[in-house]
């Protein structure tokens, strides 16, 4: 299995090398040619109107779509979240996302960065996966707020009563950094 990293900014390294501490063979994708030789994508976080300019500039735009449309798993952390999105409350005017899982996010939705915070959340999927019942470490950095839950989208974890983290087929999102918490459950829930 391969996992491609969308590479383009943000916490890409941090992803890659998680990946790799589980065996799993991980790449950074930065043209749309490299998401053929891979089986899974990363959407990481960083700045979500940066990722979706440059992801204009690359010609990556409809090329993820499509990626998203086709099946293969896909994970998107805070930014990566926002892009995945359906539609970004408080977002630039000419901000893409990719419409792969119904859901609303508001940037920033938690405040600015001296808002940032830490927070143990509770993730069935995990025990369910046989990966531990403990609470998952979330690591809100800016974080988005899930204001929106389209139907069909299982809500697998909240904070403050508002999902943070959501799945829809093989699509999930976190609105946190998993990549920043020391705890590998999610990535390997995902490459599960």
């Amino acid at each position: 299995m391969t996992v491609g990293v969308l590479a383009l900014q943000g916490a890409f390294g941090l992803h890659v090398d998680l990946l790799e501490s589980l065996g799993v063979r991980a790449v950074e994708v930065r043209r749309a040619d490299q998401l053929d030789s891979v089986d899974r994508l990363v959407l990481p976080g960083g700045e979500s109107t940066t990722m979706s300019m440059l992801a204009e500039r690359f010609d990556l735009l409809e090329p993820l779509r499509d990626f998203c449309r086709s099946g293969r798993p896909v994970f998107g952390t805070c930014a990566g979240a926002i892009l995945l999105g359906s539609e970004i409350l408080d977002g630039r005017d000419d901000q893409h996302c990719l419409g792969a899982v119904d859901i609303s996010v508001r940037r920033n939705g938690f405040g600015r960065q001296v808002d940032s915070f830490e927070i143990d959340v509770d993730v069935d999927a995990l025990a369910t996966a046989g990966l531990g019942d403990a609470p998952f470490h979330a690591v809100c950095i800016r974080a988005p707020v899930i204001e929106r839950v389209g139907d069909g989208v299982e809500v697998m974890a909240r904070i403050d009563g508002s999902p943070a983290l959501v799945r829809d087929g093989a699509i999930m999102v976190a609105i946190f950094h998993p990549e920043l918490a020391g705890d590998r459950r999610l990535h390997e829930l995902f490459v599960g």
